[in-house]
């Protein structure tokens, strides 16, 4: 998951990157908002969190210029302003969500989680199923059967990206994008890697696999074959 960051306050930015870094997520920050809305048009993120106060472009005219060229990515909005008439104007303009500062982490992460889980529109947006591997994303925990699987974030968020993706090839590029803060670098080996991990928990002891290299292509996760 991938998530864009506009805050021109270096100390809130760090805090928020920081700990959502730790959560799994990867980051782009930008500290105005002209460089968040040519960020915002670039690229594709699952959620984009924007403070009010902003140099060069304020934060409610950025969103508006995102609605505008039809960037739909949801938008948590950051502020000190704390009436009603000011989180009623931030919605009006296309947020999709209002956290007055100062805020607790654990609540931001919880508002930017339900923000993705609802642009998904998945039947079930609380969970991820691949034949009978379970990913809970309220709790964070996933099963395979009746066995519960110990991910680390980093490994977490690369199961997330897979089953959101399910039935569907992702490269190694999209992979890095979403699951780290960087491109594509050929000489890299990170994405084996970590795939390598995931595997070992998720597929190692059991004798279907849902994890799949496409030669040259990259990764995708799909149920296995029904018996006939």
């Amino acid at each position: 998951m991938r998530i864009l960051l506009v805050e021109d306050d270096s100390k809130t930015a760090g805090f928020i990157a920081r700990g959502l870094k730790e959560a799994g997520y990867a980051i782009d920050h930008a500290e105005n908002g002209e460089k968040g809305l040519l960020l915002a048009s670039m690229n594709s993120y699952d959620t984009a969190i924007v403070d009010i106060m902003l140099p060069k472009i304020d934060g409610l005219t950025l969103i508006e210029k995102m609605r505008e060229k039809k960037i739909n990515t949801p938008v948590l909005i950051l502020s000190a302003k704390r009436t009603v008439e000011d989180r009623v104007k931030g919605l009006q303009k296309g947020g999709d969500d209002y956290l007055i500062k100062p805020f607790s982490f654990s609540e931001l992460l919880a508002r930017v989680q339900a923000l993705i889980r609802r642009s998904h529109a998945t039947p079930a947006p609380s969970s991820l199923t691949a034949g009978d591997l379970t990913m809970d994303l309220l709790k964070h925990e996933v099963t395979r059967g009746s066995r519960k699987i110990d991910l680390q974030p980093r490994e977490f968020s690369l199961l997330e990206y897979l089953m959101y993706n399910k039935e569907r090839i992702v490269s190694k590029t999209m992979i890095l994008e979403h699951v780290w803060d960087y491109t594509f670098d050929p000489q890299t080996n990170v994405v084996d890697v970590l795939v390598c991990r995931l595997r070992n928990k998720v597929d190692r002891d059991f004798p279907q696999k849902l994890i799949h290299t496409i030669r040259s292509v990259g990764y995708v996760i799909k149920d296995p074959p029904q018996d006939s």
